[in-house]
């Protein structure tokens, strides 16, 4: 799948894993207080990108895709996700079992032939307060493909 590139709003950090829940609520939260004092909102989901593997930390921006003009300011990074190819899929179940959805895109891709890039994103389609059961959430996935094969 190609993807267009996006213009986000987002917070930065390396964060450890087990602090992931309350970066994602800090970062959300000044990113949409940002966007909305200059007159911008939300053209989708919140989302995080990840920069690498994650380990015992984590390298990671969480924040929302915008529309409208949108300048850094308060806390919040203006930046883009890239165009790219990539390849996507929908993860259904709690978030401690996304690995399994990414060992499907691994797979997926080594059938292919393709190169994973080192960095991919995560968009969260379902509100835990909305939606208590775990089983339920969505989360759609998104993995770009390495235009440098030696990657």
């Amino acid at each position: 799948m190609h993807l267009a590139e996006q213009p986000v709003a987002v917070v930065r950090g390396r964060v450890p894993m087990a602090s992931l829940p309350d970066f994602f609520g800090r970062a959300f939260g000044t990113v949409m207080a940002a966007v909305r004092r200059q007159g911008a909102g939300p053209s989708g989901p919140p989302f995080a990108r990840y920069y690498g593997m994650p380990g015992e930390s984590v390298d990671v921006e969480a924040g929302f895709p915008v529309e409208g003009s949108f300048t850094a300011a308060d806390g919040a990074l203006s930046g883009a996700l890239p165009e790219t190819d990539g390849v996507e899929a929908l993860h259904v179940g709690p978030y401690d079992t996304l690995g399994q959805t990414y060992d499907a895109i691994r797979q997926f891709m080594a059938a292919e032939g393709l190169v994973p890039a080192g960095n991919m994103w995560e968009y969260y389609l379902s509100d835990p307060d909305k939606e208590p059961d775990p089983a339920a959430w969505q989360t759609r996935v998104v993995w770009p493909v390495s235009a440098d094969p030696s990657r």
